[in-house]
């Protein structure tokens, strides 16, 4: 799998992994990257058929979207980073630190969930946009992204609703089906990695609970809600983000 990728930052400096939510690409992290390249080389890539990553046909895994971070890891010679990821980024978080805890530093899950059922229901949006494509998800996915002040702003709607309309059909219906079929519950509480979890107050698709019972599981895990901030926290409250994952992130350096 041949991912697309961007790396800044200082040379020599440790990396933080960005990995991006379903229906997103590597810009949804524009706000973190000036503020983490200050500190840290920062490796944002796409998830399959995101972005300018080429999809592959569907179904996948976690294991499948994670080992891609890994392959990437190993073709840029990185032994080990930090990893933050929202929603299925933080899934693929999770896996990592789950079963490759040697490449995992610290890490930051943002409004995600070690648990996202029922799986019927991710099943049925697979099959929904292979039918009618993700320009299908803009409308139902713009109000559970961000609070209700920002959903329907024109410039939130171009970029965000542009790059899931522009997300490969298959891709977008393969990572569904990663969603559907992940079974991170059982090795949580063997994850070791220093783990910092945000919710959004407001998000309807990870609500805070979800944070909360990642952090019941991981030892020293602790959780932060930020308000207003739906699905995508770190695009609707990026200061108070980039706050949280530099405080984080720099506690082992």
């Amino acid at each position: 799998m041949n991912v697309n990728y961007e790396l800044s930052g200082p040379d020599g400096a440790p990396v933080v992994v960005l990995s991006n939510s379903i229906g997103t690409d590597l810009t949804l992290w524009d706000e973190q990257v000036p503020a983490l390249a200050q500190e840290f080389q920062v490796l944002r890539y796409d998830q399959r058929g995101h972005g300018s990553t080429a999809a592959g046909p569907g179904p996948y895994t976690l294991k499948q979207l994670s080992g891609d971070v890994l392959a990437l890891l190993d073709n840029l010679g990185i032994r080990k980073a930090h990893f933050a990821g929202v929603s299925l980024g933080g899934m693929t978080g999770m896996w990592l630190a789950e079963h490759a805890p040697e490449r995992i530093d610290r890490l930051a899950l943002i409004c995600t969930s070690a648990e996202l059922g029922p799986p019927s229901n991710w099943r049925e949006r697979a099959a929904l946009v292979r039918e009618k494509g993700t320009r299908a998800m803009v409308e139902p996915s713009l109000p559970r992204w961000f609070t209700a002040e920002l959903a329907g702003r024109a410039d939130i709607v171009e970029k965000f609703g542009g790059m899931l309309a522009a997300a490969d059909d298959e891709g977008y219906a393969g990572c569904c089906e990663a969603i559907a079929s992940m079974d991170l519950l059982p090795k949580l509480a063997e994850i070791t990695a220093p783990t910092l979890v945000i919710a959004g107050a407001e998000d309807p698709a990870t609500p805070p609970e979800h944070a909360e019972r990642i952090a019941a599981s991981v030892a020293g895990a602790r959780v932060e809600v930020l308000s207003p901030a739906a699905h995508l926290a770190n695009a609707e409250q990026p200061e108070a983000v980039n706050r949280l994952l530099l405080d984080h992130f720099t506690r082992s350096l």
